[in-house]
């Protein structure tokens, strides 16, 4: 029986010449990112291992999200992230539709997954798999690298996305921190082998997708791939720029303006301040096509986050007709 989500402690000084590979085959910032780390406060409140809010009260592990439900549907490998022997499995629960209602999922949040143990009381875990997807067993050696199966959407999840969990002697060591509540911010060592832990720079806030649409985004559309730009053509009726992006937080202004193909600015929308951070927020600006139809060339958006005087996330993208 693979064990809840809820299940929680932080490891504050466990010995880690044990190394770990990235356990999913993707590119971090561009088929994947990072949704949520490891709670390392103790209290009611929640602080991920760079003092920022990039996770949630008493959340054990490390979201690696892909981006919509279309390219989870590709088939994103899940990785051994170290050598070991697979202790126990889960398969057999649905893959949840995102509007589906979630069926009782008491003790079986995990969803599809899988337990490796490790030596020297090191232990990994998978959670979400996609159903039919596992393809180990128990007692079976695993290799560092090696596929166990594919990023799915069983159990409490509303994202495509592999929950991540490290364990040393029963107790949940956050792989970016190991020092937990007693370290710095961001300057304790982590787990992650060298060859990868450059790509594995803390980015507070970030575009998980934006494009071009002829009509109104909602972010079930982007979800499921409906917001996809390739209908845009010269004869939509409007010009749509969306944005979704998480990590947001209070007080944060979005901006986003559409530029036309001779540099004219045709739209330019300021959000009112958030008046609470959000681990997604989708914006999106448009203008209707004009009556003589859209200017050849190409069209470009710009989207910002304002935090103060400071803006802490500017994103381009374009579109030609």
């Amino acid at each position: 029986m693979l064990s809840a989500l809820t299940a929680f402690f932080v490891s504050t000084g466990a010995c880690h010449s044990f190394e770990l590979l990235l356990p999913i085959d993707c590119v971090i910032g561009q088929s994947c990112v990072i949704q949520n780390y490891v709670d390392i406060d103790e209290s009611s409140s929640a602080r991920d291992y760079a003092c920022g809010h990039l996770t949630y009260d008493g959340h054990n592990g490390t979201d690696f999200r892909i981006p919509t439900l279309a390219d989870s549907k590709r088939g994103v490998n899940v990785l051994a992230a170290a050598d070991g022997i697979v202790e126990r499995t889960r398969d057999g629960m649905d893959d949840i539709g995102l509007s589906q209602p979630s069926p009782s999922l008491a003790g079986r949040e995990c969803g599809n997954g899988v337990v490796i143990s490790h030596s020297d009381g090191w232990e990994t875990q998978y959670c979400h798999l996609g159903e039919g997807s596992i393809r180990v067993k128990a007692g079976q050696p695993v290799s560092a690298g090696q596929s166990i199966g594919l990023v799915g959407l069983s159990g409490r999840t509303e994202f495509p996305h592999l929950h991540f969990t490290v364990r040393h002697n029963g107790r949940v060591v956050d792989p970016f921190s190991t020092k937990g509540t007693t370290g710095s911010c961001r300057g304790d060592a982590s787990l992650w082998a060298p060859s990868i832990a450059r790509f594995l720079d803390y980015r507070a806030q970030m575009v998980l997708n934006s494009g071009f649409s002829p009509r109104p985004i909602t972010s079930e559309m982007i979800e499921t791939g409906g917001a996809l730009d390739s209908t845009l053509d010269s004869t939509s009726p409007a010009l749509i720029g969306y944005v979704r992006t998480i990590g947001l937080r209070a007080g944060d202004v979005q901006q986003m303006t559409l530029i036309a193909p001779d540099g004219k600015i045709v739209a330019d929308h300021k959000e009112a301040p958030l008046d609470h951070s959000k681990a997604q927020s989708v914006l999106f600006v448009g203008i209707r096509r004009p009556q003589d139809g859209w200017t050849a060339g190409t069209y470009k958006a710009r989207y910002r986050v304002l935090r103060g005087q400071d803006t802490v996330l500017d994103h381009s993208f374009s579109r030609s007709f």
